[in-house]
């Protein structure tokens, strides 16, 4: 979520400014373009070079310390902020907030900036408990202002109470949080008046009343990809097969339990189906012969013979006509190469493909990390993150390269 953001870290005089150096570090490890607005007394705790080196940029300290002739610092940084975030935030630096003071860079700042603005404070625990303090910190909040409330325990005077920065990666998380919201609520019209069929889990291939073939798909994919498009604003149909999760509430959805099952299912969908993700594991093979009673135990071996089942993606590729289709690739080795000779084969507009060795992408888990191809090559090769956030991230292009609209 924090690719790209630029991000304006105010750090305020503190014992707790010391965090800020993991703060900053954080913001930056997960891709945010961190710019550092220290106040003078916040230099007696922590030093401008730590900043800079960790932020990768200068760091600003004096309002009248203008570097680059073409802007004034502080309403160049009020304008390129995604997301002001002060923190440790003083009891003087929300005081002088609520009251509209501008008496050094960082204030100043703070009136200028149209930017979200999220306060972490910090403070010895009877002048957090100061009735003029949460006073002033209602106001903020009324106004707009995003509160991290402090932790408890005991603080650098001595005292134990509430008061204490939170942590870096709470904070990390917090904005990282913020940012899924804003984008979701961005996205929220982005599949308004499209219809999007997904399907899930595996698919079970009866071999007789008792027994039968299937694989380790949970479902949790194509629920994720399911209730994004909801989310985004589409019609959507799911198409579950064997699910080992809860179906998703308030979307229409048919359940199968074969290979053949769900291609009859997604044929019927096809030609009124502006998406088309197919998510589910489909099983290649299934028993030649169905058995309609139990199959008895005997004493030779048993050879199971076994014929292709219908390959519903490539189907689908054949038949396409003005269908966005998404197809998903389960691998263990050669992803790329394995991925781009699907996506061609089968005719896909696009083709997500991971690998299911890797920690936190395999069968089951609540998180994934992908590669997006097209028949031109890599598109977006996403990091670890939820299965719920790779989907907004899979349909967000969809929807781009629908509307005509390039998405890299």
């Amino acid at each position: 979520m924090l690719r790209g953001k630029k991000i304006v870290l105010g750090i305020t005089g503190g014992i707790a400014a010391y965090k800020a150096a993991a703060l900053c570090s954080g913001l930056v490890k997960q891709g945010a373009d961190v710019h550092v607005i220290m106040t003078e007394s916040a230099s007696k705790f922590i030093t401008e070079l730590t900043l800079q080196t960790l932020s990768r940029n200068p760091v600003h300290i004096d309002t009248f310390d203008e570097r680059n002739p073409e802007v004034v610092t502080h309403i160049h940084l009020a304008d390129l902020a995604d997301l002001v975030l002060i923190a440790p935030a003083t009891a003087n630096t929300i005081s002088k907030m609520t009251l509209g003071l501008a008496d050094d860079m960082l204030s100043s700042m703070l009136l200028a900036t149209t930017a979200p603005i999220m306060v972490a404070p910090a403070m010895n625990v009877h002048m957090y408990q100061h009735p003029a303090i949460i006073q002033n910190m209602n106001t903020l909040v009324n106004r707009g202002v995003l509160m991290i409330e402090p932790g408890e325990g005991m603080l650098a005077c001595g005292y134990v109470g509430k008061g204490r920065l939170e942590e870096p990666e709470t904070i990390i998380r917090v904005v990282n949080d913020f940012f899924a919201a804003q984008q979701r609520e961005e996205m929220r019209h982005l599949l308004a008046g499209r219809k999007v069929t997904v399907t899930a889990g595996g698919t079970i291939e009866r071999i007789d009343p008792v027994r039968y073939i299937t694989n380790d798909s949970s479902g949790k994919m194509g629920i994720a990809v399911a209730r994004a498009a909801h989310a985004m604003g589409a019609e959507v149909r799911l198409i579950a097969g064997s699910i080992q999760v809860p179906l998703p509430e308030g979307i229409d959805t048919v359940q199968v339990q074969s290979a053949q099952d769900m291609y009859e299912a997604v044929l019927g969908e096809w030609n009124h189906t502006d998406i088309m993700v197919q998510t589910a594991a489909v099983a290649d093979y299934r028993p030649k012969t169905v058995h309609s009673t139990k199959m008895k135990k005997k004493d030779e071996d048993l050879i199971l013979e076994l014929e292709k089942t219908v390959d519903i993606l490539e189907s689908l590729g054949q038949r396409k006509q003005q269908q966005f289709l998404i197809g998903f690739a389960a691998e263990t080795n050669n992803v790329a190469e394995y991925a781009m000779d699907k996506v061609k084969r089968k005719n896909c507009d696009l083709l997500v493909a991971n690998d299911v060795t890797k920690a936190g992408a395999g069968f089951g888990t609540d998180t994934n990390k992908v590669q997006i191809y097209d028949a031109r090559g890599l598109v977006e090769d996403l990091p670890l993150m939820s299965k719920y956030d790779v989907a907004f991230q899979l349909l967000q292009i969809a929807a781009s390269r629908l509307n005509g609209v390039s998405a890299s």
